[in-house]
């Protein structure tokens, strides 16, 4: 059988870039996919952070003139864990002290259309006869709203090919006035409700929805509750509507980095074989946090952002 060739695309990929959880799955599926012979590699947004920490790299295609867009280039160059990485390089766009969404005050940037659109659209250039590169891939894999907008501008390429969006988050959904349908160049006909339109805005998430061949979430229960009205957003009639097409696959771990045997931050490593590690490390982080340091006291914890979101 042949190796399939993904293009998987998005806004952040671990360790070069992460602000949460669409970070680590970035980093870390496509390595469990390259070792079961997938051809996949990651397109991502050219921020500092990523343009300092990536490796060896070369230029490898030019945009001057993509209409709607400030010229931009793709850089080739190879991750830590041996995959593949496409970095859009657009110094207009990504060159800028603060998040990859926001400012270093918060707030977002007003140009982030701008922004995750040309992610969106290199994106279907290159799951598309209009690719530069010799690599073709035979899906484009989306992620959250950031690239919700590539299957819109794979809609009306010639030669493309189909598109997997991944929901991370139906939270966020990159909602905007839909005076950006014309300054992204999307199809005029997109604006409406078979297409990127939601309660009169333009929506990137809607638009990656309602285009995407397949729908993915981050567990087979996420996938149920967000067809309904409590955490369907605005969402839930589409997603219920596409029911067929929207899977639940529980996101993995990266089984190299969290391997209590070998984790550099834990005080005592333990595994299946040798369990008295556990104990030693739950006195090492009571003492650390303060606390009276007590064997048999639960200790109870959360890995998470200080948001209504997450309780």
């Amino acid at each position: 059988m042949p190796e399939i060739k993904v293009l998987f695309a998005t806004s952040e990929v671990a360790p070069l870039i992460k602000t949460g959880g669409l970070a680590d799955v970035s980093g870390a599926l496509p390595a469990a996919l390259r070792a079961i012979n997938v051809d996949v590699r990651v397109l991502v947004p050219g921020y500092p952070q990523v343009m300092e920490k990536m490796g060896p790299h070369e230029v490898v295609a030019n945009f001057p003139e993509i209409l709607g867009f400030p010229p931009s280039t793709l850089i080739f160059s190879i991750m830590g864990n041996g995959v593949p990485l496409l970095v859009l390089d657009c110094p207009m766009l990504y060159q800028r002290t603060g998040g990859p969404y926001a400012d270093p005050t918060g707030h977002d940037w007003l140009d982030n259309p701008v922004r995750f659109g040309l992610l969106s659209k290199i994106a279907a250039v290159l799951g598309s006869r209009e690719s530069p590169l010799r690599w073709h891939p035979d899906l484009v894999h989306c992620n959250d709203w950031q690239t919700g907008l590539t299957g819109v501008y794979l809609s009306v390429a010639e030669g493309a090919v189909p598109n997997v969006i991944t929901i991370h988050n139906l939270a966020f959904q990159g909602n905007f006035s839909p005076r950006k349908v014309q300054m992204l160049h999307l199809p005029p006909t997109s604006f409406n409700v078979n297409g990127v339109e939601l309660y009169g805005n333009m929506s990137f998430l809607k638009a990656g929805l309602y285009y995407a061949y397949h729908i993915t979430t981050v567990s087979p229960t996420y996938a149920q509750e967000i067809q309904g009205e409590t955490l369907g957003f605005g969402l839930q009639g589409l997603l219920h509507s596409r029911s067929e097409d929207v899977t639940g696959i529980l996101n993995g771990i990266d089984t190299d980095e969290w391997n209590p045997e070998s984790d550099k931050y834990l005080d005592s490593h333990f595994g299946p074989a040798r369990m008295a590690g556990k104990d030693k490390n739950k006195l090492a982080l009571q003492n650390r946090m303060g606390l009276k340091p007590e064997a048999d006291v639960p200790l109870l914890g959360v890995v998470s952002r200080f948001t209504h979101q997450k309780g």
